[in-house]
């Protein structure tokens, strides 16, 4: 048995590349169309962003809670797990970030989303950008086909960092809460990004 420290983070991967990217294809290939659903549904809060009313925090956060339930149902539980059972371990944290933004958000009320001036505005609408229009082209910049491609709203990534860059648009302290899983969420996917030696790994 080897030192502990000539281990690289690709010795504790649990499945290929190549495994992990045929379940994306799967996955999209048994909800087609719904990936025309969850991206119209990210267009939709940019126009909630960009004419706010009285309910739009409300709205937004509840669309969001309900994606990350999607997402964790759909495919971590059902989908990922079959391949990385540590999976198991993460859905929680998906569950509970839902639930934040549903008690935050909808119930409490707390969160307001805005288009403002400023980097963290700035930021938050590029971020978002990102994750609507940007990340399903990643797959296939690099080489992979379109049926492997990671939508907003269908798998875990571009969700996560979907909802970053609108929490870096919400108002009030309560959004600094909401940013932890995501930000959990973020450093695991980049490490097995990192692991799988993928192009990804940048942007997530």
């Amino acid at each position: 048995m080897g030192e502990w420290w000539s281990y690289t983070l690709s010795d504790f991967l649990l499945f290929s590349p190549r495994a992990y990217f045929r379940l994306l294809e799967r996955h999209n290939q048994a909800l087609w169309p719904a990936q025309l659903l969850t991206v119209g549904l990210g267009f939709t809060i940019l126009g909630l962003l960009a004419r706010p009313r009285p309910w739009q925090g409300r709205a937004v956060s509840a669309l969001l809670a309900g994606l990350w339930v999607w997402v964790a149902w759909a495919f971590l539980w059902n989908r990922y797990a079959t391949i990385n059972w540590a999976v198991n371990y993460l859905v929680p944290l998906f569950v509970l970030e839902a639930g934040l933004l549903a008690w935050i958000g909808v119930v409490r009320r707390r969160l307001t989303f805005r288009l403002r001036h400023g980097a963290a505005g700035g930021l938050g609408v590029a971020v978002f950008a990102l994750a609507l229009l940007i990340y399903p082209v990643i797959g296939p910049l690099a080489g992979r086909p379109w049926s492997q491609a990671e939508i907003f709203g269908i798998v875990p990534d571009p969700t996560v960092v979907g909802t970053l860059g609108l929490l870096l648009l919400a108002e009030g302290r309560r959004r600094w809460e909401l940013m932890a899983v995501p930000l959990l969420w973020c450093a695991i996917s980049g490490a097995t990004l990192w692991a799988m030696h993928s192009v990804e790994r940048f942007p997530s």
